[in-house]
């Protein structure tokens, strides 16, 4: 059985594909296949792609048990200027077309396609707890999520199974957002942004694995699942255990007016408020969340001996 993979080359999309190579076929489409050679299993395919078309690739839809689509310029690489958000939403755009282009050109269907979405998709939430059944926020992120979200209704269709995925914040080991959170506690300057009361919403990288396995080998789920460990913190709780997890004092606060003069729009979106997340739909169908405590969870990624 096959498994298409866009974005293998990512943080999550490295995971993945280990995790699956072992009980699967994996295709990883690559615009760079010697690095995605260099960085993925031997056991893995990487196949090239322009991330626009289903030139090159198609074939390789046709009959798979699953294509997962964890493509996108990253939204936390710098301030949101015009072009960057230009680049943002088009990368994401671009990729769930060439996806579709694929699906309409397969005889045999796939499975499933896994649309890669985040929870952003709720915009700031305060303080209220967030399910699947929350509308789209407002914002450029809430745009941005719903874009990619947009193709699941052509997808079903084609009759083909769309797993809308809103993954929180990832958490693991060799890179993802927690590299960049933990550089300035390699300095002894780690803290807080803003109030620090603004809701965190993780997941582990390996219970990020398990979720999209999970979705793909369950054939019955459809539709949209948020991907969050059960236990969301605080940005002051979630930065102090970052600084015991790496042996270093959480004590700098970054004010907010700084916050917006460096990043802008993307402190307001990102930075300065966030969303209490619960992944309802995925403890309904039975999944079982591996990493529930967030300072257990850092600590084992730095006893692994991990560089985040």
């Amino acid at each position: 059985m096959r498994i298409v993979i866009a974005g293998a080359t990512g943080f999550i999309g490295r995971a993945l594909s280990e995790a699956l190579c072992g009980d699967y076929e994996v295709i990883a489409l690559s615009r760079d296949c010697r690095r995605a050679r260099q960085v993925l299993p031997a056991a893995v395919t990487p196949v090239q792609w322009d991330a626009r078309t289903a030139e090159g690739w198609a074939e390789h839809a046709d009959g798979a048990a699953a294509v997962v689509d964890l493509v996108g310029e990253n939204i936390g690489a710098g301030r949101w200027s015009r072009a960057r958000k230009q680049r943002i939403m088009q990368s994401r755009a671009d990729a769930t077309e060439a996806i579709l282009m694929a699906v309409r050109q397969a005889r045999t269907k796939p499975d499933v396609v896994i649309l890669g979405s985040a929870v952003g998709y709720y915009g700031p939430g305060g303080d209220e707890t967030l399910d699947e059944d929350c509308p789209a926020g407002k914002g450029f992120l809430p745009e941005v999520c719903s874009a990619v979200e947009g193709c699941a209704d052509a997808l079903e269709a084609m009759g083909v199974r769309a797993v809308r995925l809103r993954t929180g914040l990832v958490l693991g080991p060799g890179g993802g957002a927690l590299a960049k959170m933990a550089l300035p506690f390699r300095f002894h300057v780690g803290g807080r942004i803003g109030s620090g009361r603004q809701w965190m919403s993780w997941v582990s990288l390996r219970d990020e694995v398990a979720a999209i396995r999970y979705l793909i080998e369950n054939k019955t789920l459809r539709g949209a699942y948020n991907v969050t460990a059960p236990q969301p913190a605080r940005a002051a709780d979630f930065f102090r255990a970052v600084g015991r997890a790496m042996g270093r004092r959480s004590w700098t606060v970054m004010p907010a007016f700084v916050a917006r003069a460096l990043f802008g729009q993307m402190a307001d979106e990102v930075l300065l408020t966030g969303q209490r997340v619960a992944a309802r739909r995925l403890a309904e169908a039975g999944f079982t969340f591996e990493d529930h405590d967030l300072q257990t969870t850092l600590d084992d990624i730095y006893l692994r001996g991990a560089n985040p």
